[in-house]
Parts: structure tokens; sequence; C-alpha cells
């Protein structure tokens, strides 16, 4: 493993050199405001007068239209959607500076050949290990998110350089920035979100909810245990990993976990990791998901709505409106 901190990165490379910021969402607002807090010379693009735009602007940056934006730009950062970037590069490409850095938070684009960038162009990724909300709020508080840096494409021979010094001005470099591929990057951060993160944790918890209740408890009863208690066990997690989960749970429930764990994700469970594994690395869960996209996103839309329509998304509500510290 090789990990790079604030003191092995030269931030000199990006002085006084602009850096155009594609999108202004979760993460594009917190590395542009990460970016600008560290003196850096930043500039968003965004289609005029949006939401977004208003934001920016009122955030006190400037603010162009992609095509704009990109002009003179050392490092042009694509942190609008996965699906988007293909469009926006066709956009902007004639506009890009002979040399610039294409950077990117995440690796599909690049990894499933949805651009091929021109042979001139350095192109890589710094990849906060978490949401931008927290890549913001960390750097405020003078600490940092972990980032992965990886280089696709070196046309400069500095194109780490330059993406470390990128990675330390979001306050990644403060926590520890951990070298990769964007293969690496990509598969894994799919196969974290689908199998545990999201996709197996919100499965796990609604058929937790639906046994519960199907057994006869009462379903608010059934949230708490399940929805609610989460964040305790998650806390822990984070924290200390397993041996702080296993300190601050009863011994009871330390017993359970090992007796009772292994008969939910069993054998028949690591199975089904390994075939989404397989579907991600071989292609065919991006080649269905950009054909989903293509097509107007008819199941993503059905699923997600069923999602929503699930009655522990009703009592959940229900519950947390009586808890109004969660609005902070």
């Amino acid at each position: 493993m090789q990990m790079y901190l604030e003191a092995d990165v030269d931030i000199s490379c990006l002085a006084d050199r602009q850096i155009t910021v594609l999108g202004y969402g979760s993460q594009g607002r917190a590395h542009a405001l990460n970016l600008r807090d560290s003196g850096f010379n930043i500039v968003v693009g965004l289609r005029r007068n949006g939401v977004s735009w208003a934001r920016a602007d009122g955030d006190g940056l400037t603010v162009k239209v992609p095509n704009d934006a990109v002009k003179g730009a050392a490092v042009v950062v694509f942190l609008t959607p996965d699906m988007v970037h293909k469009t926006l590069y066709q956009s902007v490409i004639d506009d890009i500076d002979q040399g610039a850095l294409l950077m990117f938070a995440h690796g599909f684009t690049i990894h499933y050949q949805q651009i091929e960038p021109r042979a001139d162009l350095d192109v890589a990724l710094i990849a906060p290990k978490g949401p931008g909300g927290l890549v913001r709020r960390q750097y405020k508080e003078g600490h940092g998110v972990p980032c992965l840096v990886a280089v696709n494409q070196d046309a400069s021979g500095n194109a780490l350089g330059v993406a470390l010094a990128y990675a330390a001005g979001i306050g990644g470099a403060r926590a520890g920035v951990i070298e990769t591929t964007f293969a690496e990057e990509t598969e894994t951060d799919l196969f974290g979100e689908q199998a545990v993160l999201c996709g197996g944790t919100t499965e796990l918890l609604v058929a937790g909810f639906e046994t519960l209740v199907a057994a006869g408890y009462q379903p608010e009863v059934a949230y708490y245990e399940v929805m609610h208690e989460l964040k305790l066990i998650v806390d822990l997690l984070h924290e200390g990993g397993l041996a702080k989960m296993h300190k601050f749970i009863s011994d009871t429930a330390a017993w359970g976990d090992m007796v009772s764990g292994p008969r939910i994700i069993n054998e028949s469970s690591r199975a089904a990791m390994k075939t989404v594994l397989a579907e991600i690395r071989d292609g065919s869960f991006a080649r269905n998901w950009i054909a989903e996209c293509e097509n107007g996103m008819p199941e993503f839309k059905r699923m997600m709505q069923a999602d929503l329509d699930h009655p522990i998304e009703k009592v959940g509500a229900d519950l947390r409106a009586r808890m109004d510290w969660l609005e902070e």
C-alpha cells in the first residue's frame, strides 16, 4: 500500500492555476469550497440560472457556463452524475486546453470507456471515501476524509503530483491518500454499494422488519429495532471496528452475533456476492445501467417507488417526525 500525507505533497504545482469544477451537487460544492478555502483559483461550470448556479454564486464562487468555465483551466473536474459525463465531455472538450488534467471522483466513466480522453490530457481521480457533506464538514473542522488517488493517463508526467495537490486542497491528505487504479476504485466502490452499504443493508433492514411484523410484533417496535438502532452499531464499527462494537454491546448481543450472523450471511450470500462482483468486473452491470439510463430509467423508477411505498417508510416517517433533533 502506498499512502500519501500532507508532508508528501507539493501543492505549488497548482499555485495560481485555474481549477474548474463541473457540477455543484454534494461532492461538487464540497470540493469547490474546500479548494477555494485552501487558496486555489476556482471556477464552477453550471447551466445558467439554475438552482445550483444561484447557490454557487451565493457562496461567493466564480460561476460560468461549462464551455466558458473550462477555458484556461489546468484541471477540469467532472462532479456531475456519471451518466452525464459522456455528453458533458463531448460538449466541452474543444474548449479544454492542451495538457490539462481531467479529474474524476469515481472511475466509472473512464473504466467503462464512456469517455476516451484526448491523448494530450492527463486523467486522474481523487475519490473521497465519504459523501460531500462530510468532506466539507471535516475540512472545516480541521480534519479530512481519506481519499483514493489513481492516474489513468499521464501525458505530462506529473499527473500524480497534480492529483495529490488537489487531494490536499480538499483536505484528503490530512487523513491519507491511498494510491490505486481506476479499475480497483470503480469495481470495489460498485461492489460495496451493491452488496453491503446500500443494496445489502437495505434488503437486510426490510427483511428484518417484514419478519417481525409478520410474526405479530408492532411495526413501530420493529422499526426501532432494525432501522433506528442501526446507527448505534454503525458508529461503533466506524470508530473502532469489530473490536469496539463487541466492547460496547452486551455479551448476549455478541453471542447472538456470532451464532446467528453466519446463518443469515452464509455461503449462499457469499456466492451471490461473487456473482455481483463478477458482473461488475465483466462490465455487464455497467452495460445494463447505461442501457437503463438511455431508455429513460423505467425499471429504476419502478423499483425506487416500490422502496418508497414500503410500510417501513411510512412507519419511519411517523416516528422520525417526533424526533425534532434529526432536523439538525
